[in-house]
């Protein structure tokens, strides 16, 4: 396709997307290897500098379906904010997990109801936990979510924010609780704070709630410095993630690494601009989808939980 067909090319602050550029070219793949030594010197380059470059060296593709398609799907993730403690105690008491003992031994692993019900598997967790937090529906949008930054409180009474990303999952399939609520007729919101808000009501069907998901994800703890804690968290490129400029795709169809010009046009915002294929995830699935990393804490998650919007792609590929 030709640059003019590309919404809003001329307007995008393109030196943002930059450091996610940056960071792709830290682990890049073989196709955009050899843009990365102008990639590195054109980071301190005037923006119609770096738009010139872009169209001299990249050629836009419209990303489509097998079936011709070129509208998808755009939804958003974000790193979850959340309180821990160390120790399991009155108010903290739901625990997320290291990958347990005996789990190469075992695929898949035990369902999220066997976790919480079977004497073989919560032998195999003790002494994997990593932090408890006080709600276990926030567990489960860190498990949703891949990854999570924790204020947690040490035994010792000192507290220190650290990450927990991800580190595995239990094999089993993922399954949409707001998917399950309104195939039941129980909500018509089935957005985060929708779902929030009807167990804020039935509080007697978290647990029922909770095991209509059988996949479980396991983390590794993260030290977070002061320059760690300006990025996400390491998405599937091995590269940490960028807010507004990072996204999670279907490898298959968008290889890691690969800038693409996005735009979706919806009731949470409006979006036309150059983003980095850099993460995916179990629901990704397909040529026109995309999940668009947000950042961190509760604003993040308040715009992610709510972001359901049509999609267009184009893949900016070496000439």
């Amino acid at each position: 396709m030709p640059w003019s067909d590309l919404p809003g090319f001329g307007e995008d602050t393109l030196f943002e997307a930059w450091n996610a550029w940056l960071k792709s070219c830290e682990r890049p793949g073989t196709t955009f290897a050899a843009l990365c030594k102008d990639v590195r010197q054109l980071s301190v380059a005037s923006e119609p500098e770096q738009r010139a470059w872009m169209q001299a060296r990249l050629q836009p593709y419209r990303v489509t379906t097998h079936e011709g398609h070129a509208d998808g799907l755009l939804t958003a993730y974000y790193e979850p904010m959340l309180e821990a403690s160390r120790l399991r105690t009155s108010r903290f008491a739901v625990p997320i997990y290291q990958v347990p003992a005996g789990f190469a031994q075992r695929k898949p692993w035990y369902t999220r109801q066997e976790m919480d019900t079977l004497p073989a598997a919560q032998a195999a967790l003790r002494g994997r936990e990593i932090a408890y937090l006080s709600d276990p529906i926030d567990v489960l949008a860190l498990h949703i979510q891949g990854s999570g930054r924790l204020r947690v409180t040490e035994p010792t009474g000192e507290q220190k924010i650290i990450r927990v990303a991800f580190a595995g999952t239990n094999d089993h399939p993922y399954q949409s609780v707001g998917r399950w609520l309104l195939d039941q007729g129980l909500v018509r919101d089935a957005t985060w704070p929708g779902i929030k808000n009807w167990l804020t009501q039935n509080p007697q069907r978290t647990q029922e709630l909770l095991w209509r998901n059988p996949r479980y994800v396991f983390f590794k703890e993260e030290a977070l410095n002061s320059f760690d804690a300006a990025f996400g968290p390491r998405g599937a490129q091995g590269v940490p993630l960028t807010p507004g400029r990072s996204i999670a795709v279907d490898p298959q169809s968008i290889p890691y690494g690969t800038p693409v010009w996005l735009t979706s046009s919806g009731p949470q915002t409006k979006l036309q601009k150059l983003v980095l294929a850099q993460d995916t995830g179990s629901a990704i699935v397909g040529a026109v989808r995309a999940d668009y990393f947000v950042g961190w804490g509760a604003e993040a998650g308040e715009l992610a939980g709510r972001m359901k919007q049509p999609l267009q792609l184009w893949a900016l590929w070496p000439r």
